[in-house]
């Protein structure tokens, strides 16, 4: 069997590179080809959400928030006395999965449940006073953290443009 040259240059470097790892018997992988993947709208807004979502748990580590932590704190903040099911409903949170959000964020003092004077079936949401000192500082961090970083990468208009276009697509699609 004969080998190109530069296919043994590139063993050799692979080996080299390899010496440190635990998997050193194994050649280093090509990076795969996406094809169409790269293009298609839901891989790349997926890809892309998973790093804004990565960035966003980075700096909220030291509050212990996910986005959908936070995104329930801001909504029970801006809209006081609403029940759980519209809370869950407008950020597309399952029942079940809604109500072990509630629950973490309860066992941290962050919010409490409150049974409807209304009705007694429901439970509207509020946020503690910790929940409030949490939620103030979470926001500070995603200024000047999170938003920031991706004001400073899109720029502006884009930022804005990008609102727009994925607001439509949230929307009409």
């Amino acid at each position: 069997m004969t080998v190109s040259k530069t296919a043994e240059k590139s063993s050799e470097k692979s080996g080299e590179a390899a010496k440190g790892r635990k998997d050193a018997g194994e050649p280093l992988a090509e990076t795969l080809q996406l094809g169409e993947l790269s293009e298609q709208l839901g891989y790349v807004l997926k890809r892309a959400q998973l790093k804004v979502f990565e960035n966003f748990l980075r700096c909220m580590a030291s509050l212990q928030l996910t986005p959908a932590q936070f995104s329930v704190l801001l909504l029970v903040e801006k809209n006081p006395g609403r029940n759980q099911t519209e809370i869950a409903s407008t950020l597309g949170i399952l029942r079940p999965n809604f109500v072990a959000m509630l629950d973490n964020l309860e066992s941290r003092d962050l919010c409490a449940r409150i049974r409807s004077t209304n009705d007694r079936r429901s439970h509207i949401l509020v946020l503690t006073d910790k929940g409030k000192a949490v939620l103030a500082r979470a926001k500070k961090l995603v200024a000047t953290k999170h938003e920031a970083r991706l004001n400073d990468l899109l720029g502006q208009s884009n930022r804005e443009a990008l609102i727009a276009m994925l607001s439509k697509i949230a929307n009409e699609f």
